[in-house]
Formats: structure tokens, C-alpha cells, sequence
């Protein structure tokens, strides 16, 4: 298996999915990455050459934030919105739909399980 910034690469796969394993990497920012190295798209993860897998490795570095780096940099947003006490930050704090969604109905995903009101349990 390659592997790219500390992740698994899959051999079987072409290489433009195959970099969208990467936290950070999309299908239209892998597709840009192998235009800019001249690589093409379709071959497959295991054929690549060694200095192809070593051009693509130091571009991701230079040019992307991956993986760790990325995840703290949202944790961290998110955190300052909720520190701040800003609208984002209190729907992110409850557990809330944070772009506008409504919630009367649906947003179950976000809410979690339906809470049941008034229900009594059987006697023992």
C-alpha cells in the first residue's frame, strides 16, 4: 500500500479517488493536484512510479492543510464561535442544526434519538 501524509492509499483504485481517502482531499482538489504534476488520473495507485509518489507527497504538504492539521483548525473554529457566544456557536453548543435548517420536523441526525414526554413505565 502507498502511503501519503500517514494515510493508507488503496492500490486498486485510480489514483484521483484513491486521494480522496486524505481528510481534506476531494475528487475535484485531487483531479487538481494530478493537472498540476502532469499525472494522469487513471492510473491505478500501485503503478505510479516512485518520484510520482514523491512529487505528489511534497505538493499535498506545501500546498494543502491534511489530515490532523485540518481537524484541529475546525475544532478550533468551532470552539471560538461557541467562546464567543455567537448564533453558530450556541446552535453548535445544543446540538443543533447550525446552517439554518428548520426543526420542527426532521433534524433528527442532529438532535439524536427522539426524547419521549409523559411516558410512565409499567408497574413492577
Amino acid at each position: 500500500m502507498v502511503r501519503i501524509s500517514g494515510v493508507d492509499i488503496p492500490n486498486d483504485k485510480h489514483i484521483c479517488v484513491a486521494l480522496t481517502y486524505i481528510f481534506g482531499i476531494g475528487r475535484s482538489t485531487a483531479d487538481k493536484i494530478l493537472e498540476e504534476l502532469n499525472i494522469d488520473k487513471n492510473i491505478k495507485a500501485r503503478d505510479l512510479s516512485e518520484d510520482e509518489l514523491i512529487k505528489i507527497r511534497e505538493y499535498i504538504e506545501n500546498n494543502y492543510t491534511i489530515e490532523g492539521d485540518l481537524r484541529r483548525e475546525i475544532n478550533q473554529n468551532i470552539k471560538r464561535l461557541i467562546e464567543i457566544n455567537s448564533y453558530r456557536g450556541i446552535r453548535h453548543k445544543r446540538g443543533l442544526p447550525v446552517r439554518g435548517q428548520r426543526t420542527h420536523t426532521n433534524a433528527r441526525t442532529r438532535k439524536g434519538k427522539r426524547r419521549s414526554v409523559g411516558i410512565k413505565k409499567g408497574k413492577p
